[in-house]
């Protein structure tokens, strides 16, 4: 890494989005080749539970956990991958209702009564699966005293079901548990909310996938690189069927708190530009996710092999397209530098 990348601060920001999250594996990676070592790293939901296998492990452990991850996640049928739109189409919703039917080992699993609790004469439920399995993976991934002890900055997003608000559990304040990552992960209706310390948390994505806001809490103390990789995009093509309307209605409701963030931090750098033209500077680099035209409504329930794979390459190929940008940033003169690539 440059030597000027190292005076400033870097920090990673995961958000959310079930098997969508290999794409944060595949840009970590690049990440690790550059030597671009991240001393804050925030997560959201899939992107909580891909940075605690960050920070709760040795370096050189990182993308040997991360890759344990997806290989036990991913979902092997031996079905071979359609060439063809249509019939890639059709296996990876074959791969999305399997998972919804049977779970993923390692995440989630079936849960009784679940989605029976809505016919008459059934007992209440409030949740479609049970996650208990995620717990059991991140015991075996993250190391959480190294978690809690690493000099690098863990942030965990959760929302409180019962006010409303957004929760930020970081590691500089209070010790993280697994449970904590849970509680992010646990997207309603499909998870049941965490107790924790006597709230109820809950995933954070309908209000806030992609948590910038922990960064820019109190105002950073010195130049500040932002990595923000969002796993739902604004922009797409018209869809032209109701699956993918389906996929617009889940991408514009997962990423448009970005957008409002990032036009807040616009004007208010473009005040303390006023103000402190020579105060510390922000870079903010955010890198989205595209799907492909093969992905629809259930991608991120579609854990196919051939999914987890695109995902994990297109992450690593839009890092590298950023990595000669993050080492020697343009610079426009302003406090506040936004690319989205």
């Amino acid at each position: 890494m440059e030597t000027s990348a190292r005076t400033r601060g870097i920090a990673l920001v995961l958000s959310g989005g079930n098997a969508l999250g290999a794409y944060h594996a595949g840009a970590f990676e690049v990440l690790q080749a550059h030597d671009i070592r991240p001393d804050w790293v925030v997560g959201a939901s899939m992107g909580a539970v891909m940075a605690a296998i960050i920070v709760g492990n040795a370096p050189e452990h990182r993308l040997p956990r991360l890759r344990q991850f997806w290989d036990e996640a991913t979902q092997h049928t031996g079905l071979p991958r359609p060439d063809l739109l249509k019939p890639r189409q059709y296996y990876n919703a074959l791969h999305a209702l399997l998972t919804i039917t049977w779970g993923r080992p390692g995440i989630f699993q079936q849960r009784l009564p679940g989605l029976w609790s809505a016919l008459p004469g059934m007992p209440n439920d409030i949740a479609l699966f049970d996650h208990a399995p995620l717990l059991r993976t991140l015991n075996r991934l993250v190391d959480f005293d190294r978690l809690n002890e690493s000099d690098t900055r863990l942030t965990v997003a959760c929302v409180d079901v019962e006010t409303g608000e957004e929760v930020s559990v970081d590691n500089r304040q209070q010790r993280i548990r697994p449970e904590h990552i849970l509680a992010s992960a646990a997207i309603l209706p499909a998870f049941p909310p965490v107790e924790v310390d006597g709230r109820l948390l809950a995933d954070i994505g309908y209000t806030n996938n992609l948590p910038l806001d922990p960064l820019f809490a109190v105002e950073p103390e010195r130049d500040l690189l932002c990595i923000a990789l969002d796993l739902f995009g604004l922009q797409a093509p018209r869809p032209a069927s109701l699956d993918a309307v389906l996929e617009r209605a889940n991408d514009l409701i997962f990423a448009s708190a970005a957008r409002r963030a990032i036009a807040g931090l616009t004007r208010e750098y473009a005040l303390r530009d006023k103000l402190d033209p020579a105060g510390p500077v922000v870079t903010l680099v955010h890198l989205t996710y595209q799907a492909g035209a093969d992905q629809l409504a259930a991608k991120s329930f579609d854990f196919s092999a051939s999914s987890i794979r695109d995902r994990w390459e297109a992450g690593g190929r839009d890092m590298t397209r950023a990595a000669d940008w993050l080492t020697a940033p343009e610079h426009d003169g302003g406090r506040f530098v936004y690319k989205a690539l």
